[in-house]
């Protein structure tokens, strides 16, 4: 792995672990095991470095998504997969607790990959719902854009109780809770 990359990778963990304040050059040189000449070589500073991790994190979590959303398959079952995916709940989103740091969210530049991020997960979810509309899966009454805005909240309220508690009980809840709610409709109904 390149400088670069372990300078960006230490980033991305640090942020995750402690927030933008808690992370400093001196922690992301040490945990990359670079030197500070290194470090300023290739980024113009913390947020320039910042940027590139969080844009990293915020590609890799677009990736994670797309390969169950984008998976063949009715849209509950890929709505499903993306609930009930394998994840590591009692750490939270990377890109979701970017949402709670006071410093990224106060920087436009920062801001932006997580914002893009959510619209993108967001928009995607409610294209899925929508493909389950039009092919009859789901009830007519749904709003896409709303369900879709239901999942991201479960997803992320679920890792808020899940981190709370200290147990995944209630983020598993929440999800089963919502696919519940979302089940398709059947002859009977």
């Amino acid at each position: 792995m390149s400088t670069s990359d372990r300078l960006i990778e230490s980033t991305r963990e640090l942020l995750w672990e402690r927030g933008y304040v808690g992370t400093s050059p001196k922690a992301i040189q040490q945990h990359a095991g670079a030197g500070q000449g290194s470090m300023y070589h290739h980024f113009a500073g913390k947020p320039d470095l910042a940027l590139a991790a969080i844009r990293r994190t915020a590609e890799e979590l677009r990736a994670t998504a797309a390969r169950v959303l984008d998976a063949p398959g009715p849209a509950y079952e890929r709505i499903s997969g993306y609930l009930l995916r394998e994840r590591d709940v009692l750490r939270g989103c990377p890109v979701g607790r970017l949402t709670m740091d006071p410093e990224v969210i106060a920087s436009d530049e920062l801001r932006a990959p997580v914002d893009e991020t959510i619209a993108w997960l967001r928009g995607r979810l409610a294209a899925i719902v929508q493909e389950g509309l039009d092919n009859g899966e789901f009830t007519p009454s749904l709003v896409p854009d709303d369900i879709a805005a239901a999942v991201v909240a479960t997803v992320q309220g679920g890792y808020v109780l899940a981190r709370a508690s200290g147990s995944t009980d209630a983020f598993d809840a929440a999800a089963r809770g919502l696919l519940a709610l979302l089940a398709p409709r059947t002859e009977a109904s």
